[in-house]
C-alpha cells in the first residue's frame, strides 16, 4: 500500500503529540507510516522503514531532544533528505521543532552537540557526517515550531 505521508520521529514523541498527530491525519483520511498500531509495537524494521519513505509522497519530521540521538531516526533522516533531492521524486518534507530551537537544528547544537558526539565515538566518520549534513539541511527548512508548554499535549 502506498503511503501518502511518513512519519519520522525521536521517542520522546511516541506516546504524546506524535499519537496524537497520527490520530488527526488517520482521522482525515491520510495513510500514514507508521501507524499508531506500529507506534505502539515500537518496532523498527529498517527495509521495511525504507520501503516506506519511498512509496511515500510526504515526510513529517518531529524533531525533538531526543531525535538526534537515535541512530535509526538520523539513519531514517538521510534517506529523507536523498529522496528529496531526488528530482524525479519530488518529495515533500515538512519539519516540526518540537520543543527545540531550529537554530540548534541547523547547527547541530545544544544537546544535539552532545548525541553527535557520542555517535562520532561509535560510527563511521563518513555516516556520521551524512547525519550531519541532513540534520543542518532539514533546520534550514521551513516548518512548525511548537516551542512547548502545558497546552500542547
Amino acid at each position: 500500500m502506498k503511503h501518502q505521508v511518513f512519519l519520522s520521529l525521536g521517542e520522546d514523541t511516541r506516546l504524546n503529540f506524535s499519537n496524537h498527530l497520527v490520530n488527526a491525519l488517520e482521522n482525515v483520511g491520510i495513510n500514514v507510516f507508521p501507524d499508531n498500531e506500529t507506534l505502539k509495537k515500537g518496532e523498527k524494521l529498517p527495509l521495511t522503514y525504507s520501503r516506506a519513505i519511498s512509496a511515500s509522497n510526504l515526510s513529517i519530521l518531529v524533531l525533538s531532544k531526543a531525535y538526534a540521538s537515535s541512530k535509526s531516526c538520523l539513519g531514517e533522516l538521510s534517506d529523507i533528505m536523498d529522496r528529496k533531492h531526488n528530482p524525479t521524486d519530488k518529495h515533500i518534507v515538512l519539519p516540526i521543532f518540537y520543543h527545540v530551537d531550529p537554530s540548534d537544528v541547523r547547527n547541530s547544537g545544544g544537546h544535539f552537540k552532545t548525541s553527535f558526539e557520542e555517535h562520532e565515538s561509535e560510527q563511521p566518520a563518513d555516516r556520521v557526517q551524512q547525519w550531519k549534513t541532513a540534520f543542518a539541511e532539514v533546520g534550514k527548512l521551513k516548518g512548525w515550531h511548537i516551542e512547548g508548554g502545558k497546552f500542547d499535549r
